[in-house]
């Protein structure tokens, strides 16, 4: 170490004697990685101090030079918290060096305003905090190359949350561009929550297997996990209402707290209980505040630095505020609902204590009764360090072409180069020359349908075999529709009817498409009027009452994760054999004993699957614990197969713990289950695609890859296209397709996605198989059982309003209490 380096590395000592801190071994093992110019993957708690460990270790090693460090996140409010904990820390680093250089840290994400970034290429900051989707835009321009002649190092934050989706494929061909720019690069990966450390090592440093470190943050961390209890239990629960029952102990237990996070999953469900908080303590106006990624930047900012200064007690929010944002005044994190896995749970927890010494501590608010078992499981999940495996998608070709043309745009790219240099990612290691030749011909002209059509041809190699783009429009498109995020087109929310209004946020088209004008909903926290609906904003006034509706987003729904279905068939199976540790388990003791009066309580060996004569058929419930993804699966797979033993008009629905069959006819399951089980030996993924309507999901799975790979954009010059006009077109490139280029490789990753992503088809096939190698336990049921009421209230809200169904609900709980105390 040469002096300048020593005298670094006694004032990063110094900053800490001056805390009265002492650095953590993960730390200073991370240190001497940096000066060993080494790579790696660090893994330690959450808020056991990772960022210092990354952050000083640049320090320690590198001399600031323009854009020398860049600081790779995946969420905006973490970008936002980066910055603000680096350059403090390098601040008070410099005033403890005085002739050491400063070091400047920027920002630069979708929130960033254009006269920042300009500011920024002018003079590039020393670290640069970004996300995956603002570094490609960086890496799409012509003087990319040049823009990164400095680059010593990258940081990837919260690498868990990239790994397992095309954000992480397209930072992994983003890092293997800057390797062959920079191969010295220094590359680190960080995170708390992962199961296999080995598949995320590999997949961040694939050309470094062998001296890619893993260092592991072992520091004594108390996590508590406490559950509110309702004070009546249902032992005949349904999932669809938000739990404001729980309301009056929530406010209590918010109110003993200083100050806290209340997570939701969804965010019309942070709207609805943020409103609710508001009604029944309206003097937390002003102290509380509502939190998830449909809100305005300038609104979340002002949220975020709430938090971090104390003036604010609570915050409603949902996933937008879950990564390693440094929030010390938090004292409490409630849960509504059930976490849905191990590794969300954690990481929500860690929101809280988020320091070294302090304990995290979470509250679980179950919104159903099967939600206290959930807590349970993950009580017991959590104690036994069970977190679950994310793994890297496998050749997205989507994702790819959408790289290869921003490469066009950067200098361009010879052939073969460029194939090795895909080769090195983890997603890419096994391409084939038949993928990859069709990748070339689609950037070129469109592939095998479209080679009429100038608009498709956006690269082509010029005279020295090097592929370039070079139509400007072709260009200027492809850098608006960068990414991987190909969500329903969304409207701006602003306050109206005239320009110019505040800006609110944004909600998706198909909400506002159903609003009539003068309608009310709430959002942002606020009753709003819908005035009207032009060039994409949707002009709100504030509106007085409390009936309103409240927008929905896709993707709400959180499958149960395996790891947590796992937990939970063992709580059952505690159950099944009479014990009952912990406050949930004796909680919800009076449902499991009912449901074995009535059935019986299935141990974790054994399938259980009901059957039941109602005046709407014949009703199979099949308890699986498999997840509502591998459930959907496994209801059309099992239908389909008693189709085919006898015609029939079957019915469907589920849930994460299972799935229920409805037949019209009226049939003996009892004969049919052993069939429509199967053996070991037949291979399912066909006969679930044929069970479907295959060519429906492969369609709407279409419309995000053709986003993605630039076949149709969401963003064109002057506006957006709506949700409608997008799905149309990619509709008809997919029918096309089919038609006249059956091999197009979009066509096929479509139907790999949907076996791979929607129905979970690897963990489908595992649970299936777990399903044969279990003992089948069929009961006859003379009325619905508290594990099979969820599926059969899942059935009637497909045919009911919700209002109605409600009214429904409650009188066949009531008829069934009834029954259960007779």
């Amino acid at each position: 170490m040469n002096d300048s380096g020593a005298k670094r590395k006694r004032c990063v000592r110094s900053w800490f004697e001056h805390r009265q801190w002492q650095a953590f071994p993960f730390q200073r093992a991370a240190w001497r990685a940096w000066r060993q110019q080494r790579s790696g993957l660090l893994h330690a708690d959450t808020g056991t101090g990772k960022t210092l460990a990354m952050g000083f270790g640049a320090w320690q090693t590198l001399t600031p030079t323009p854009l020398c460090v860049l600081w790779v996140t995946p969420m905006r409010a973490l970008a936002a918290d980066a910055v603000t904990t680096l350059q403090t820390a390098f601040d008070e680093l410099a005033d403890l060096a005085p002739a050491s250089a400063r070091w400047q840290v920027g920002l630069r994400t979708g929130d960033t305003a254009g006269r920042e970034c300009a500011r920024q290429d002018r003079k590039p900051p020393h670290l640069l905090v970004t996300t995956p989707e603002s570094l490609a835009v960086l890496m799409a321009r012509a003087d990319s190359a040049q823009r990164f002649t400095q680059l010593a190092a990258v940081v990837v934050d919260e690498w868990h949350e990239l790994l397992g989706e095309k954000r992480g494929v397209l930072l992994q061909l983003a890092l293997a561009r800057l390797r062959r720019w920079r191969p010295m690069l220094i590359v680190w990966g960080m995170s708390a929550t992962l199961g296999d450390l080995e598949e995320a090592r590999v997949a961040l440093l694939p050309t470094a297997v062998g001296d890619g470190l893993v260092i592991r943050g072992k520091v004594p961390k108390t996590m508590r996990i406490e559950t509110l209890l309702p004070e009546r239990l249902e032992r005949f629960p349904w999932a669809g209402h938000m739990g404001l029952r729980m309301l009056p102990q929530v406010v209590e237990t918010l109110e003993a707290a200083g100050s806290a996070l209340v997570f939701t999953n969804t965010r019309n469900q942070a709207e609805i209980w943020y409103q609710a908080l508001l009604e029944a303590r309206p003097d937390w106006a002003g102290l509380m505040a509502l939190h998830h990624g449909s809100i305005a930047p300038a609104a979340r900012a002002f949220v975020e630095r709430g938090l971090k200064s104390g003036s604010l007690k609570l915050v409603v929010c949902t996933s937008s505020l879950d990564l390693g944002v440094d929030f010390l005044p938090v004292e409490q994190v409630l849960q509504v609902g059930s976490a849905k896995g191990v590794a969300r749970l954690i990481q929500r927890a860690g929101r809280s204590g988020h320091a070294p010494g302090r304990a995290s501590q979470i509250t679980l608010v179950p919104t159903h009764s099967l939600e206290i078992l959930e807590a349970a499981a993950l009580r017991q999940a959590v104690a036994a360090g069970h977190i679950e495996s994310r793994c890297s998608p496998r050749e997205p070709l989507d994702v790819l072409v959408q790289h290869l043309v921003s490469v066009g745009l950067s200098g361009g790219f010879r052939a073969d180069e460029m194939l090795l240099e895909v080769r090195t990612t983890h997603a890419y290691r096994h391409l084939t020359d038949a993928d990859w030749q069709w990748c070339l011909d689609f950037i070129r002209q469109g592939g095998r349908a479209l080679t009429a059509y100038p608009q498709f041809q956006r690269c082509a190699p010029d005279d020295e075999g090097v592929w370039r783009v070079i139509d400007r429009r072709i260009a200027q498109r492809h850098r608006m529709n960068i990414g991987t995020i190909a969500s329903d087109a969304e409207v701006m929310v602003r306050f109206g009817p005239t320009p110019p209004g505040q800006r609110l946020g944004s909600v998706e088209e198909r909400f506002v498409a159903r609003l009539k004008v003068g309608e009310r909903f709430w959002f942002a926290g606020r009753l709003l009027e819908f005035v009207r609906l032009r060039d994409m904003t949707c002009w709100v006034r504030r509106a007085r009452g409390s009936r309103a509706s409240t927008p929905r987003w896709e993707g709400g729904r959180m499958p149960l994760s395996t790891t947590l279905a796992a937990a939970l068939r063992v709580q059952l199976d505690a159950a099944a054999h009479g014990r009952w540790s912990g406050r949930e388990m004796r909680a919800i003791r009076p449902l499991l004993e009912l449901q074995a009066r009535v059935s019986l309580i299935p141990r974790e060996h054994q399938l259980l699957v009901e059957s039941l004569h109602s005046r709407e058929g014949a009703w199979l419930f099949v308890h699986a614990f498999a997840g509502r993804s591998a459930n959907l699966g496994l209801a059309h797979l099992f239908a389909w197969r008693a189709a085919a033993v006898e015609k029939d008009s079957i019915g469907i629905a589920v849930n994460d713990y299972g799935f229920a069959l409805l037949s019209a006819i009226g049939r003996d399951w009892s004969s049919v289950v052993p069939i429509m089980l199967g053996d070991e030996d037949r291979p399912v993924s066909q006969e679930v695609l044929a069970s479907l309507n295959a060519a429906e999901l492969a369609r709407r799975r279409f419309r995000p890859i053709a986003q993605i790979a630039g076949l149709v954009a969401g963003a064109v010059p002057g506006g957006r296209k709506s949700a409608r006009q997008v799905q149309a077109s990619a509709g008809l490139y997919f029918d096309v397709f089919r038609r006249h280029d059956p091999g197009n490789g979009l066509l096929s990753q479509s139907e790999r996605e949907v076996l791979a992503d929607e129905l979970e088809i690897r963990r489908l096939t595992d649970a299936l198989s777990r399903l044969q190698r279990s003992e089948l336990a069929c009961k006859t049921l003379t009325d619905c059982s508290p594990l099979a009421f969820p599926l059969y209230v899942e059935r009637l809200r497909e045919r009911l309003t919700n209002e109605s169904l409600v009214e429904r609900v409650r009188r066949m709980t009531a008829r069934l209490e009834e029954l259960a105390d007779a």
